[in-house]
């Protein structure tokens, strides 16, 4: 559904995004995440065609973004960090306009508006005036002008942001369903909110693409070492034997407490072949074990380690109202 070939933004001698290259596949729900400053909200803006890039191709369903840019915006729907909102209009004017902007004729416009109202919750305040609206309620009415004209992708860029915790999980719900009937790209520094909500993640950071994978894919991929915690009942010498003779079985400590041994072991890699290793060993030195545990890495783990580096907040990224081309 889109690529990104060898996105480049500079500005002067500051570079926000360097030679960025991933693929997003119809049908789910793809995180874009990255700490404030890594050049999220720059890749958004140029995938919208908000933003002009220095280098590279954005190709939107085979559209590029720069040469075909009013057949490739048609397929998206766009919610800026700031919703762009008229706070003087009620909810059924203001989506309204945006339909009629979008192109959507006015046999389908009714059509149009009751869906994405319904869709977002926001059917109950169509008549009340934006401004009267509380910040969740607002955030709905951002991704309800999104759905107009029923765009094969969704671009959410930081959609919580500012809300409070029932509202966070009242949009993350809207946001999965979404993900049902349209290809979704969250933008957001928030871990937990990407994991709670989304099928894949690109990890970026200093402009660059560090990780693309599920959480399970990351956590596994980058998770090194592997340590286990074991209780069994039988002395020290006997179940270290048993456990150092285990394939992928890096450093085995022993402390014996009462006739059972509790056993710290780590391990160069972790999953149920590993499990499976470790229980056969024992069953096969005939010592009951008591207690097993496995501590691996998280996707919290891995997001620090990716991005440790320069982790300096970066300046400010600028925003920019131009549209399409290749120049900055």
């Amino acid at each position: 559904m889109i690529e990104v070939r060898h996105l480049t933004k500079r500005y002067g001698r500051y570079t926000a995004v360097e030679d960025l290259s991933f693929t997003v596949q119809s049908g789910a729900v793809y995180g874009f995440l990255g700490p404030n400053g890594a050049g999220k909200t720059t890749t958004m803006n140029i995938l919208t065609g908000c933003l002009a890039a220095t280098e590279g191709q954005v190709t939107i369903d085979g559209h590029d973004i720069f040469d075909e840019p009013t057949k490739a915006k048609g397929l998206i729907g766009y919610l800026p960090e700031q919703p762009p909102l008229y706070m003087g209009m009620t909810v059924r004017e203001y989506l309204t306009f945006v339909a009629r902007a979008k192109g959507v004729k006015t046999r389908q416009l009714d059509g149009q508006l009751e869906r994405a109202m319904a869709v977002t919750g926001t059917a109950d305040v169509a008549d009340r005036l934006i401004r009267n609206l509380s910040k969740g309620y607002r955030q709905r009415v951002g991704i309800a002008q999104a759905l107009l004209a029923d765009p094969a992708v969704i671009i959410l860029d930081e959609p919580t942001v500012g809300l409070d915790p029932l509202q966070i999980v009242e949009i993350r719900q809207l946001i999965r369903s979404l993900g049902r009937e349209h290809t979704v790209i969250l933008s957001s520094h928030i871990l937990s909110e990407v994991q709670a909500v989304c099928d894949r993640i690109l990890l970026i950071h200093k402009g660059r693409l560090v990780a693309d994978g599920t959480a399970e894919e990351l956590e596994r991929r980058f998770a090194g070492k592997v340590t286990y915690r074991l209780t069994v009942k039988a002395d020290a010498v006997h179940a270290r034997q048993a456990l150092e003779a285990v394939e992928g079985v890096l450093d085995v400590q022993t402390k014996t407490d009462g006739g059972r041994t509790r056993i710290e072991l780590t391990a160069s890699d972790a999953g149920p072949a590993m499990d499976e290793r470790l229980s056969f060993a024992l069953s096969d030195g005939r010592i009951p074990v008591l207690r097993m545990e496995r501590e691996q890495a998280s996707l919290e783990d891995v997001f620090l380690a990716l991005t440790a580096e320069g982790s300096q907040e970066r300046p400010m990224e600028k925003k920019s109202g131009r549209k399409g081309g290749k120049k900055p």
